[in-house]
């Protein structure tokens, strides 16, 4: 589906449109997040949709969306994760979820926001390892609150440039995630050092 026609479901159908396309992302919609987001801030600057009830009915999607794999995994288990594991198209993401939790914690939560596919599978993993829910939506919905206002800003403001936009920013997130794990790896390589070299 093309920027152009999903601009003209939400003329068609509004928020409703808005909401569904975020919320049934875990199932593999063929537009990323970040460009449906940013399609939702343009709907608003043509005055398709206001502005306010346009964002927190993103944001929502977003949240809601992603709250769905948690409760998956919290109800389903390991047992999905080893079924969809074993087949190609899944593999590679699972493996590097799973390692992204193993390593972070909690704090994969907010990293996976900058890796989509990884995104949909973080909560699934979290829910699965039976995180508190308060805990899950602590990290979640804070930087899920911060990702949607600035994927709508972009929308809103850049309008017809959305999809060179998408291309780019998805470069940039991924070079951010780079920046963000060396910087906490180099962290605990320095808190290490000290202890040893107590």
């Amino acid at each position: 589906m093309e920027l152009e026609h999903f601009i003209d479901l939400i003329g068609s159908y509004g928020y409703v449109a808005l909401f569904f396309s975020l919320w049934l992302g875990i199932f593999g919609l063929p537009i990323p997040d970040e460009a449906i987001v940013m399609c939702g801030g343009f709907a608003s600057s043509l005055g398709i949709l206001q502005p306010y009830g346009a964002f927190f009915v993103t944001y929502f999607g977003v949240i809601s969306g992603l709250s769905i794999g948690y409760a998956g995994g919290r109800l389903l288990g390991a047992p999905v994760l080893a079924y969809f594991g074993r087949k190609n198209k899944w593999k590679k993401h699972i493996e590097r979820a799973e390692l992204l939790t193993a390593r972070y914690g909690a704090f994969s939560i907010i990293l996976s926001y900058f890796l989509p596919v990884i995104r949909h599978l973080v909560p699934y993993i979290v829910g699965a390892n039976q995180m508190a829910y308060r805990k899950y939506a602590l990290y979640s919905y804070s930087i899920g609150f911060i990702w949607t206002a600035v994927f709508f800003a972009a929308g809103h403001y850049l309008g017809f440039n959305i999809e060179a936009f998408s291309q780019v920013i998805h470069k940039a997130a991924l070079l951010l995630f780079v920046i963000i794990v060396l910087a906490i790896c180099s962290r605990i390589l320095y808190k290490r050092k000290i202890i040893f070299s107590r």
